[in-house]
């Protein structure tokens, strides 16, 4: 960032690497098609190839049942629907699970109808009720098809990270099939699909240092498939039509392994993150840090200062020089009361602000949040002496 301003919003996009840039250059040259069969396409689909190496060393998968989307919205949607095939054969899944503080692409179901999705309650602390879950699915009616479960691995706006091995067994005892929203997990914990508690994850490129408009879904088997949301030629194994966006592809790659080398590096972040942490409870002694005691991701931290709204913070924050959100930036720039906070039952008004760093985030950047935070907790302190 700038000398004069501090860019701590990493959860909405993380800036774009100097390699995965780099990368996406090269890729630019490239003219051919990597559909093509000539000499010049197959160089372009050899690029393709280990772009989608390079996201499945990510998740421990295999390169093979990565399907490029673009984006992890796109992933989603194409995930949650009710029609799908087993082979040759036609597979119906006639109701959704998610999670009530779930990203909102995950949230809205996709392609089900609302009537045909239900919500699995949260906890305080914003883990999964993980009775809630055994009880709903325990209820699903097998005689119409098999449950599909979705949630989040780690959540967008507190970071915390959901118990997703116990969450996979209820799965796997309910018959139940899981989608798993891992866009705020990549890179910021260990991934393995082949621990078997997700059946499909969803990634996205640009939350890792790669280029927008590029998403994965990353499947731990290829005998089950959803039905295509884009139709057209066979790209991707038909899975996803439309010639594939090299560069995106490419940028994303060399994200992902970054992002996985990265992994041994989080304890800095963390202790980055801790820093932050300890100055909100010292200039704010009664902000409410959501989530605090729950396992969360080390990047992360969201919270409310009691009185005042997180759009008037934000952006007190933002004319501080510091960029700071307030809560998921997926609507449209409008701020307002967080879904996730009522989910964990703070009301259906509450909001908070989100703090969300990673490697590139400096000590410079943490003095510029700490003037900002102080001035803001100043001008706090007047306003309630005044009253």
């Amino acid at each position: 960032m700038t000398a004069n301003r501090a860019y701590l919003d990493y959860n909405a996009s993380a800036p774009l690497t100097d390699s995965a840039r780099a990368a996406m250059v090269d890729a630019l040259a490239v003219a051919a098609n990597p559909s093509s069969v000539h000499a010049e396409g197959r160089a372009a689909k050899r690029m393709l190839e280990e772009a989608r190496a390079g996201v499945a060393a990510l998740v421990n998968g295999r390169a093979e049942h990565v399907v490029f989307t673009s984006g992890a919205t796109e992933a989603a949607t194409l995930l949650l629907t009710p029609d799908w095939t087993m082979g040759r054969a036609p597979l119906r899944f006639p109701h959704l699970y998610v999670s009530a503080a779930d990203h909102p692409c995950i949230l809205k179901g996709g392609r089900f109808a609302a009537a045909n999705v239900t919500r699995i309650a949260v906890r305080a602390d914003g883990l999964i009720d993980l009775d809630d879950l055994a009880v709903r699915l325990a209820r699903h009616d097998r005689a119409a098809g098999l449950p599909l479960l979705a949630m989040h691995l780690v959540n967008n706006e507190t970071g915390t990270i959901q118990p997703a091995a116990e969450i996979g067994r209820i799965a796997r005892e309910a018959g139940a099939v899981t989608v798993f929203d891992a866009v705020q997990a990549a890179g910021r914990i260990p991934l393995d699909i082949s621990e078997g508690y997700a059946d499909y994850l969803v990634l996205s490129s640009h939350k890792i240092g790669g280029p927008k408009g590029a998403g994965a879904v990353v499947s731990a088997a290829d005998l089950m498939m959803p039905s295509p949301l884009v139709v057209g030629g066979g790209q991707e194994k038909g899975h996803r039509a439309g010639t594939e966006n090299l560069p995106a592809a490419v940028g994303f790659g060399v994200a992902a392994r970054e992002a996985l080398a990265g992994l041994a590096g989080i304890p800095q972040v963390t202790a980055l993150r801790d820093r932050i942490e300890d100055l909100v409870r010292t200039q704010v002694p009664d902000a409410v840090i959501h989530g605090a005691d729950a396992p969360r991701v080390g990047n992360t931290s969201f919270f409310s200062i009691p009185g005042m709204k997180a759009e008037t913070a934000q952006i007190a924050f933002d004319l501080a020089g510091v960029a700071v959100s307030a809560g998921s930036a997926c609507s449209s720039g409008r701020v307002g009361p967080s879904h996730v906070l009522q989910a964990m039952g703070h009301g259906d008004q509450a909001s908070a602000l989100r703090v969300s760093i990673g490697h590139g985030t400096t000590d410079a950047e943490i003095g510029l949040f700490a003037d900002a935070l102080a001035g803001l907790a100043r001008r706090r302190k007047g306003n309630s002496e005044a009253a």
